[in-house]
């Protein structure tokens, strides 16, 4: 979980990902590079600004990770990943400042950073080039990103003002929390990507423990003891929690055939196949040899300008016992008015949670 009111600038990383660069340079990104200086160098009389900030959004597997921002030297972060791939794409280090903190396990569908780029010519270093355009960015830093472990991306990158900050000029962040509810061992496509719950949840009276604490309050006992934020007072714009298909979804052999069915009936037309038709339940008697028994996949979605160090995982956790049927709905109501930490419950695992979206206003 992040804490979006206290993270910190974040440093050029000296982990053991800042390995001197090879000598040698593929061809495809070296040509990549060549074609891209040689465009600056027929445009080198317009005075060009030297420094470019740029804003890119990122996606990763946190477990993979020691969280976000920069730590000790021998810990594998985000940050520490991305300022070594764009350290080899132009010869000289950065600094990445992210909008959002994520600890160790925490993933991200869309995370938000930003980074000046000074562009300088590697055949003649005391020559100073155009930025690159954000196309040549993104092409070129994901092919370092991809030539090792693969498990961080960039997936936009845009040029912003120099004073553009991606942490304070956040207007909205949301996170999605994946919960698999069923007594089946999970499976290892989902380890690491979701909360297993082996009980049975209660869908309706979760949702009712949501309208509970949706709006301003203050979130004392909906943050960790280590939160250094100046207020517990938030607005939690959104909080729900709907069920979803299992993911990743295959259809069973029922389900092929109803949508062939459907999709034959319509005598050539498009088929619109509604797959939300489709029921599906833990307990499938009629599986056959081999065939695994889905969960039960549900989706909370918190949405706010900005959460306590520990919230979201903190709601969820509450949010799990009310379903599970340890807490009441009035229970959350207790725990909210109680202002402590300590009158709450055990807090939702890292691997189910998913930093989904940072919203900016950009042109």
């Amino acid at each position: 979980m992040t804490d979006d009111d206290q993270s910190q600038p974040l440093g050029t990383d000296h982990s053991p990902d800042n390995r001197p660069e090879s000598p040698k340079r593929p061809l495809k990104i070296a040509k990549l590079f060549d074609e891209a200086e040689a465009g600056a160098n027929r445009t080198m009389g317009q005075n060009p600004r030297t420094i470019q900030r740029y804003l890119l959004a990122i996606e990763y597997i946190g477990t993979r990770f020691s969280g976000a921002q920069q730590q000790a030297p021998n810990c594998r972060t985000v940050v520490g990943v991305l300022q070594n791939a764009f350290h080899k794409f132009i010869g000289q280090p950065v600094s990445i400042f992210c909008s959002s903190r994520t600890d160790a396990g925490v993933h991200a569908l869309s995370n938000v950073c930003h980074v000046d780029v000074e562009r300088i010519s590697k055949r003649k270093p005391s020559e100073v080039l155009p930025p690159h355009e954000p196309s040549v960015v993104k092409k070129a830093v994901n092919h370092f990103l991809q030539k090792h472990e693969g498990d961080i991306t960039i997936i936009d990158v845009r040029c912003v003002a120099a004073d553009f900050h991606a942490r304070y000029k956040a207007q909205e962040r949301t996170y999605f929390y994946r919960i698999l509810s069923g007594p089946e061992h999970l499976s290892t496509f989902e380890k690491g990507r979701a909360w297993h719950v082996p009980e049975e949840l209660d869908l309706p009276a979760m949702q009712k423990a949501c309208k509970i604490l949706v709006g301003l309050h203050d979130f004392s006992s909906f943050r960790a003891s280590g939160c250094q934020a100046k207020s517990p007072i938030r607005n939690l714009d959104e909080l729900n929690v709907i069920e979803v298909f299992p993911s990743p979804y295959f259809p069973s052999a029922k389900e092929r055939e109803i949508q062939n069915s459907a999709c034959s009936e319509s005598e050539g037309q498009s088929c619109n196949f509604n797959k939300n038709k489709v029921e599906w339940s833990v307990g499938e008697a009629s599986l056959g040899f081999g065939m695994r028994r889905r969960h039960r996949c549900f989706v909370v979605t918190a949405r706010a300008r900005s959460f306590l160090y520990h919230q979201v995982r903190l709601l969820v956790g509450a949010i799990k016992s009310v379903g599970t049927g340890d807490f009441t709905v009035s229970d959350v109501e207790r725990i909210l008015e109680a202002k402590t930490v300590t009158a709450n419950g055990p807090m939702a695992p890292a691997c189910g949670l998913y930093l989904a979206h940072v919203k900016y206003d950009l042109p």
